[in-house]
């Protein structure tokens, strides 16, 4: 246990022995600050409130020093890119520092940003300020939504120079997980038949984080099965809230169904169905609406990955297995239908369930997306349209088809709906300008926009102190682009 923080670490993942890692290492920042911490986060760890001041702390998590227990290494994987199998992959500027005990239960660290691995390819293993900022919170921002996220603890930061677009100034997020496992790490094994790698892959995950799947009859359909429930769970509440991750590679799918590696993502403005955030996707295959459908097809590559895991040897045997597992990922259609209805009845303030409720959903969702109407703040403004539907009107160009569409609610709710649907209905989301706002004040040496905006969105259901972090964005935020650089 390491005395000045009080966490006791381990390394299950390294067990796994060599061909699922290399151990190196970080490279650390020269001369490094302080650029935000999560407390929400620091408790979730169990770390001490006065934690970022105990000794070693800050060189730790820059990736100057190891505290007592931390093992550094990065892991190899391979995945599928934009729809195009890409090879081999791996962390190219993460480093696995190891896992601890929390009373919410083990969770793994990462530093992201702290040097090259050999698995940057031509990258040079370091994270921008800017995209430094997005991450850690739009992380800690989606965790007080109550979507599956991985965490981000603190960035520190540096005036080392990186090369993008322009040259920026480097900074190192610690990331936080109870598994960093992707889609991509099986598919790694599988595809360069690797079966004793694959399967003792699957045997560990299974072990530590599924352990009911071991018990199964076919552990890995048992596996697959459970990875699709969690992926619909998880694309239905990104659907819900808007959010666009960008970059659905199947190396960023989560065997645990969290929201992994936070890059060109966006939460919604003007409602979009078509709505690319990822500038660098230029023909919109992770577009809003196609979110759901990728995700399948991204549980096919990983059914495909273990299938090698199934009785293969004769031809019957192989079609089965096929079978089987396909049977597994067709779990994910249904569960993503209903998840999705939920939640929309949710956002609308139904109770129980009416045969009309789909259609009631998707005719408020195309009127949205016919006026372009703010996303985040149809659904909040009609939170309160039961008794003042003004707001919500002037979001809207046909008014008289929202009227009647209102009718039709009106006639469905139930009184009490308000206080319901402003639990689900947040008031604040990290659009873009935000994000951007926090970011060029950082770029000044002023982290306080950082602090003050992660206060906000770590109460997303309340309203903001300041009116403008709930308004609609400025006009400016339109000409604001993200992309696959950081």
């Amino acid at each position: 246990m390491d005395a000045s923080t009080g966490l006791a670490w381990t390394n299950r993942f390294a067990d796994l022995g060599p061909d699922f890692f290399t151990e190196l290492p970080a490279q650390g920042l020269p001369d490094p600050h302080w650029v935000a911490q999560s407390p929400d986060c620091a408790q979730l760890l169990g770390l001490p409130a006065d934690w970022t001041t105990r000794p070693g702390a800050l060189a730790a998590l820059s990736g100057n020093a190891a505290w007592p227990g931390m093992r550094p290494l990065a892991s190899v994987y391979s995945g599928h890119q934009f729809g195009v199998w890409a090879g081999q992959l791996g962390d190219g500027r993460a480093l696995w520092l190891g896992e601890v005990d929390t009373p919410a239960g083990p969770q793994e660290l990462q530093l992201k940003g702290a040097g090259r691995t050999p698995y940057s390819r031509r990258g040079d293993g370091r994270a921008v300020l800017r995209s430094s900022i997005r991450e850690f919170l739009c992380s800690e921002a989606m965790a007080a939504l109550g979507v599956p996220t991985t965490r981000a603890l603190c960035i520190t930061g540096s005036a080392l120079p990186v090369v993008r677009e322009t040259v920026e100034t480097a900074a190192v997020v610690t990331r936080v997980a109870p598994s960093f496992v992707r889609f991509g790490h099986f598919e790694h094994f599988a595809h360069h038949d690797q079966l004793d790698a694959l399967r003792r892959l699957a045997n560990w995950f299974i072990a530590h984080h599924a352990p009911e799947c071991a018990e199964a009859p076919e552990p890995a359909v048992a596996l697959l099965h459970k990875v699709s429930l969690q992926t619909a769970d998880l694309i239905a509440h990104w659907q819900s809230v808007g959010f666009c991750h960008g970059v659905m590679n199947t190396d960023n799918m989560s065997m645990l169904g969290l929201t992994l590696d936070y890059g060109p993502f966006g939460f919604m403005d003007a409602f979009d169905p078509g709505h690319v955030c990822n500038h660098s996707d230029d023909r919109g295959r992770y577009a809003y609406a196609r979110q759901p459908a990728v995700a399948f097809w991204n549980l096919h590559a990983l059914a495909q990955a273990l299938l090698p895991l199934m009785p293969i040897a004769t031809e019957k045997e192989a079609e089965t297995s096929t079978e089987r597992l396909l049977e597994a990922v067709e779990a994910y259609r249904e569960r993503f239908a209903s998840q999705m209805l939920a939640r929309l009845r949710g956002k609308l303030g139904l109770e129980g369930e009416d045969s009309g409720d789909q259609t009631l959903a998707d005719d408020f969702l195309k009127l949205m997306a016919a006026s372009r109407a703010d996303f985040t703040l149809s659904f909040r403004r009609l939170s309160h349209a039961q008794t003042a539907s003004e707001p919500l009107r002037d979001l809207f160009v046909d008014r008289e088809a929202l009227d009647a569409w209102l009718q039709r609610w009106r006639a469905r709710v139930t009184p009490g709906a308000q206080a319901r649907m402003l639990a689900v209905n947040p008031a604040v989301v990290l659009r873009n300008h935000l994000a951007e706002g926090a970011i060029r004040a950082a770029q000044r040496d002023d982290f306080t926009e950082i602090e003050r905006l992660l206060k906000v969105l770590s109460r997303p259901f309340d309203e903001p102190v300041l009116p403008s972090d709930a308004a609609l964005p400025p006009d400016w935020a339109s000409t604001l682009e993200v992309s696959c650089s950081s």
